[in-house]
């Protein structure tokens, strides 16, 4: 499996940015990906997820409300939209996938077996 992300900039605070997640290499529908992000010297952090055969999203409280994850089956894509951006959002963000998770599984960087090679969001005050 290949993992391209692209989307990330820098903005100002308030407004949005969509990241592109572009999968390769398998059956898209088989897996779940997920979005995380890592700022400098935090731990890396899970944003949100969706499972592809059946649809299911989760996403970290941190982001509720404001982030959408969603997928383009045809051009096996998933996306991140991201509104209301806040300066605490800044870091590198990365998608991974991994296949048959269950739901409950969807926030645990471990248990995803490929990552993209990440995209930079800075958020500016």
């Amino acid at each position: 499996v290949q993992l391209v992300e692209s989307g990330g900039g820098l903005v100002q605070a308030g407004d949005s940015l969509r990241l592109s997640c572009v999968f390769s290499g398998r059956t898209f529908n088989d897996y779940t990906v997920g979005w995380f992000r890592q700022a400098p010297a935090q731990e890396r952090e899970f944003v949100a997820a969706v499972r592809l055969r059946d649809g299911p999203t989760r996403y970290a409280d941190s982001v509720k409300g404001r982030f959408t994850i969603s997928a383009d089956k045809a051009k096996s894509t998933v996306y991140l939209q991201m509104n209301s951006l806040k300066p605490e959002d800044t870091a590198i963000y990365s998608c991974a996938a991994a296949p048959r998770m269950i739901l409950s599984s969807l926030g645990i960087p471990s248990l995803y077996h490929y990552w993209g090679q990440g995209t930079l969001v800075t958020v500016s005050s």
